[in-house]
């Protein structure tokens, strides 16, 4: 083994080294003269059968060499990658003048825009928000409700049954006895949003599944003059100062006396047309005072406590806000008919 020829090599190297203008390059010359396969490492495989007076020597000349080769690549090679990345950013540079890309934003559903907005408006007079199930039991979803089994009640409100005992319910009203139980005697201020099922067909005005906010009073000395003040404050807030609300006699079986609530039609502004049928009033929800026998079953003294009740369908208030015209659309998820609300969400 030549000394010449081991620095040979390493000129040789360390020139193909300067002259590398890229990290690929500069790697195809490492591989070269590092390798396992180089012939820098044949020639330390050939150490082993020198004299052992050059043995020293040789190694020593080839392990500086190596290390000399070494040393220039991983220069060099820190050189060649802050010019590639200053090329790149060059080359890549974003001109910030130019005008951005709106976003395409959502829309609000109208029945999450109206059920908010009900909710804030009762929960600023004092309400609580109370929740429960929707797969309910026959002793919630009516007989605590005064609608024994026999009763021709719930005829209007035929529900799909999981057994004998267990439905989905009907209405929100099952929370309002589960919280009279949980309150045991004590007043009540509440009002219970969720998904309601009855066996309706689906047409424009009717749905299998929708939705109620159903409220709930109950202390010492309510009478029919605060249901009449609170709803008359909702129907302001919801629909705007002009409305006025109408109480007509009504029947239902967890209240007495009972009322159906009217309010007058924005068509018209209770003059009178098509919409509202010549009435000047359009019917939004029924109330009225809770039935002794629901007070008493549920752990309230009639004689000592008093309350009222009322319950509002959110769709229905959806269509008559939006004069929306067919019920199916505030479900089916369509982009067009949602992007018309983006101005209310």
């Amino acid at each position: 083994m030549e000394k010449g020829t081991v620095l040979l090599l390493e000129k040789t190297a360390l020139k193909q080294i300067e002259e590398a203008k890229s990290t690929e390059a500069l790697n195809n010359v490492k591989n070269t003269y590092l390798s396992k396969k180089s012939e820098l490492s044949t020639l330390t495989s050939q150490i082993g059968s020198l004299p052992v007076e050059q043995k020293k020597e040789c190694g020593q000349l080839i392990n500086s060499v190596r290390q000399a080769i070494t040393q220039a690549i991983e220069e060099k090679m820190v050189l060649l990658k802050n010019q590639e990345l200053e090329e790149k950013l060059e080359k890549e540079t974003i001109d910030i003048s130019l005008p951005g890309k709106d976003s395409n934003l959502g829309s609000r559903n109208p029945f999450y825009v109206i059920q908010d907005e009900m909710v804030e408006i009762f929960l600023g007079m004092g309400f609580e928000i109370a929740d429960g199930p929707e797969v309910e039991t026959d002793l919630f979803n009516f007989e605590l409700l005064n609608i024994p089994k026999d009763h021709p009640a719930r005829d209007m409100q035929d529900t799909f049954y999981i057994n004998e005992n267990e439905l989905l319910r009907t209405h929100t009203s099952p929370v309002q006895a589960r919280a009279m139980k949980a309150k045991k005697g004590s007043p009540i201020r509440m009002i219970c949003p969720g998904k309601t099922y009855r066996r309706d067909n689906d047409d424009a005005t009717h749905s299998h599944q929708f939705a109620q906010i159903e409220g709930l009073v109950i202390d010492k000395d309510i009478n029919l003059g605060h249901l009449k003040a609170t709803l008359e404050l909702f129907v302001k807030k919801m629909f705007g100062e002009k409305r006025e609300i109408r109480l007509r006699s009504s029947y239902f079986p967890f209240t007495e006396p009972s009322v159906e609530v009217d309010i007058t039609c924005a068509n018209c502004n209770g003059k009178g047309c098509a919409m509202c049928k010549g009435t000047g009033f359009i019917e939004i929800l029924g109330a009225g005072m809770v039935h002794p026998n629901v007070l008493k079953m549920n752990g309230y003294d009639p004689n000592q406590y008093s309350g009222f009740a009322f319950g509002v369908g959110i769709e229905r208030l959806a269509i008559l806000r939006y004069d929306i015209d067919d019920i199916r659309k505030i479900y089916q998820n369509d982009v067009r008919f949602l992007q018309q609300f983006k101005k209310v969400s």
